[in-house]
């Protein structure tokens, strides 16, 4: 059955179309990713649908009494004076309203005496009869779980208004799970959330029973939970059955197809123009009698106006990322025994034991809190650990900045680029600052041109060590996969923490896993460390 049609959309905020005559249905049970380069329109589709925005042209269609949970990485100003306890308990709208009237009715009972006495009690038992039906007295028990999963204890007896941003978000999807809807539409989920957390979410929702419609940069969480890829190109849309990993198989064949067939186009466009235009000089040449070659030529052109153009597909364009190297580190790149480190009598490491190698790709993983940032800036700061000599280090943290913000990229950039002007913006129109773009303040930048301007900085150090604290926050999936590429060339040695799982994948030759305030080493990458736990 259908849950969700949008039929011939238009969208515009006063400028270019996002969307232009955007076409699809979403079926009751699908589990669709809508993927895109960042701009396209995914997270407008989304407030289409929940009526936060309204289409220039066209209709959007739901199913009537389909109850639609929306995930926002805004925090909701209606919930800033309640407790995070509470906000759980009132996700079960309509069962926590029948609990309050159960507590009113059994305050009457106890201060009620005779007929009026029994006429409480029947009408408790008649609301705890609906109750019961509506699994009532399930709800501290799918609170527990829940808030388990998602490593929220602490968070229960805390207002809402002053959470984090992080926090913020993690109430609202947790909120939104709790509250059971037809139709969930997630924008980024995985925000925020450790491996722990993912692979819980990931198994909700494959065994949820109603629709949902995903905007996300995670890779691995789409493979694993979607059944089907809505791609947005130019405001319009291609649909694909399967997961993330069948779709880029299958996408990469249809840019094949189609550009196939628009060069095949292209080819027969200039054969009919050159008949035309040779028509028209015989024509000419024939003179009084060339009236035969005009007619066959305005033939010709008739019929090039009435053929449909093929739009040339789009390809990335992906950043050039190349990591250099100057000289080489030695062998024993970092070597670190007995690390102890803790906060307010909270021990995070105790006797742990860190080694890296010449041209090795680490990457730390560990449950939020259990100190992989610190441990990262232990290892720079502290002088009792070995660090190769000739090891030069760049490091991107997770919460970086700049040391000016009130500069532009321009000059930002001039920093670490010493050559003309002109081959500065060259090179930073690789990564995606073009034209006036380099002459945005610093102050201005979201988080992914933020990290782009950082991997273009660090780029021009040429050094063997590279530490990266959560690299793939804040960046596209084009820019990812970029970013991998980038490091699996780099003939230097990389040291990362990040909760990536599909980035990992693809760069990691070792992962050191935080275990009982210890670190343990598994060789591979993150699938290679899930099979070796398994066993």
């Amino acid at each position: 059955m259908m849950e969700i049609c949008l039929n011939n959309v238009t969208k515009n905020f006063g400028f270019n179309n996002v969307l232009d005559k955007l076409s699809f249905e979403v079926k009751t049970g699908d589990k669709i990713a809508l993927v895109g380069e960042n701009g396209c329109g995914k997270s407008t589709i989304l407030k289409l649908i929940t009526k936060e925005e309204l289409p220039t042209s066209g209709d959007v269609f739901i199913k009537k009494e389909s109850r639609v949970g929306y995930l926002t990485q805004e925090p909701i100003k209606s919930l800033f004076k309640l407790s995070v306890r509470e906000i759980l308990y009132n996700s079960f709208g309509n069962l926590n309203k029948l609990k309050n009237k159960m507590d009113n009715y059994e305050c009457k009972m106890n201060n009620l005496t005779g007929d009026k006495q029994i006429n409480a009690i029947n009408k408790y038992l008649k609301v705890q009869e609906e109750f019961i039906k509506a699994g009532g007295y399930e709800i501290d028990a799918k609170i527990d779980k829940i808030v388990s999963a998602f490593n929220m204890e602490r968070l229960l007896d805390l207002k809402y208004e002053i959470l984090s941003g992080g926090e913020k978000t993690l109430v609202n999807l947790v909120t939104l799970l709790l509250s059971n809807p037809d139709i969930l539409l997630l924008d980024e989920p995985t925000n925020h959330l450790d491996i722990r957390m993912l692979e819980y979410l990931e198994d909700y929702l494959k065994n949820y029973k109603g629709t949902i419609l995903i905007v996300s940069h995670d890779r691995y969480f789409l493979d694993k939970v979607v059944d089907k890829i809505i791609l947005i190109e130019n405001g319009k849309t291609n649909v694909f059955h399967g997961n993330y990993s069948y779709f880029l198989i299958e996408n990469e064949k249809r840019i094949e197809k189609e550009f196939k067939e628009y060069k095949d186009q292209q080819k027969k466009i200039e054969a009919m123009k050159k008949s035309i235009k040779k028509l028209r000089e015989f024509g000419k040449k024939a003179y009084p009698g060339g009236e035969p070659f005009f007619k066959r030529a305005a033939s010709i052109e008739k019929r090039l106006e009435k053929l449909e153009k093929k739009d040339k597909p789009i390809t990335n364009n992906k950043i050039p990322l190349k990591l250099e190297v100057g000289k080489r580190s030695g062998k024993d790149v970092i070597v670190a025994k007995n690390i102890n480190i803790s906060f307010d009598n909270h021990v995070l490491f105790k006797d742990a034991n860190l080694e890296l190698f010449y041209k090795e790709k680490v990457c730390i993983v560990g449950g939020n809190g259990t100190g992989k940032s610190t441990l990262i800036k232990y290892i720079l700061k502290n002088k009792d650990l070995y660090i190769s000599e000739s090891a030069s280090i760049s490091y991107v943290s997770q919460e970086f900045s700049f040391d000016d913000n009130s500069i532009t990229v321009l000059d930002e950039a001039k920093k670490y680029f010493h050559e003309e002007e002109s081959i500065l913006r060259s090179a930073l129109s690789k990564f995606m600052f073009n034209g006036q773009e380099v002459f945005k303040r610093l102050s201005k930048l979201s988080g992914g041109e933020k990290i782009r301007l950082k991997l273009f900085c660090i780029m021009q150090e040429n050094n063997n060590l590279l530490i990266l604290d959560e690299p793939t926050n804040h960046i596209d999936i084009s820019a990812k996969e970029v970013l991998e590429e980038a490091i699996n060339n780099y003939n230097g040695t990389v040291l990362l923490i990040s909760h990536d799982r599909y980035f990992i994948n693809k760069v990691a030759t070792r992962i050191i896993n935080i275990e009982n305030k210890k670190l343990v080493s598994y060789v591979g990458n993150y699938d290679d460390f899930k099979n070796k736990l398994k066993k």
